[in-house]
């Protein structure tokens, strides 16, 4: 996704990945002290916007609305509107559930992170005299910049705890030893005649993205960067015990 542009004046600043995935864990914490404890999957994004951040979300047609064809979500921070397009509706599109909630979380990370950089409503302005303007629009596509960046980091976080995601990983292998997926990323390209910058999802990360109900693209990359997925064989050293013989 990428996100609608600052205003001049307003820098996005720099955050560690270790501070961004301590802002998704205290959000989540006072959603439990205020409601009730989280302690597995899947994470309740939906009560976590409109109950515990009290935001107002509801699908619409956002191409339409913002005159933006690829338009996903749409933050007004004045407002404290959150808006998610229609075609990611789960309960019309079930099979767009993950990307749903990855939206939404993303739209959270928003606010979370982002939202003193939209200070009022009354320093919003309108597109074409009618509809306000976004504080942040989300859109399809690459590019990332900084801000959709930490937004896309905040919802990983958010969705798949850190200690979740290990519980629910040695519950399926036994372990917390990586997998070397090489192999099996290989021969699914291969059946799936994937392109060379297509990425496929092995068959662990499937299984886990349907108990944190996320993508299985979204649990890969968590588990990639947790280190329990590693997606090339390690080269043997050429002071390795083979080479000494």
């Amino acid at each position: 996704m990428t996100g609608y542009p600052i205003r001049a004046g307003r820098k996005v600043e720099f955050l560690k990945r270790v501070d961004i995935e301590s802002a998704a864990l205290r959000l989540l914490t006072a959603y439990g002290k205020r409601f009730e404890a989280v302690l597995a999957p899947p994470i309740p994004v939906d009560e976590i916007l409109e109950s515990h951040l009290e935001l107002d979300l509801r699908f619409d047609n956002l191409p339409r609305l913002l005159t933006e064809p690829r338009a996903l979500g749409a933050t007004w921070v004045g407002q404290r509107r959150v808006r998610i397009d229609e075609s990611l509706d789960p309960s019309v599109y079930p099979a767009m559930e993950g990307r749903y909630r990855f939206t939404l979380s993303h739209e959270v990370g928003h606010w979370e992170l982002h939202r003193h950089l939209y200070p009022s409503l009354k320093d919003q302005g309108l597109l074409f005299g009618a509809v306000e303007q976004p504080s942040v629009i989300c859109r399809a596509g690459e590019g990332f910049d900084p801000m959709e960046w930490q937004a896309n980091q905040f919802a990983g976080y958010l969705l798949m705890p850190r200690d979740m995601v290990v519980q629910a990983w040695q519950a399926r292998r036994g372990d917390l030893d990586p997998y070397v997926a090489a192999d099996e990323m290989a021969d699914l390209s291969v059946r799936w005649s994937l392109g060379e910058n297509e990425t496929p999802t092995v068959e662990i990360a499937r299984h886990l993205a349907q108990e944190f109900t996320v993508s299985g693209q979204a649990m890969q990359i968590r588990l990639i960067g947790m280190g329990l997925i590693v997606t090339s064989k390690a080269q043997p050293s050429l002071f390795s015990g083979e080479q000494a013989k």
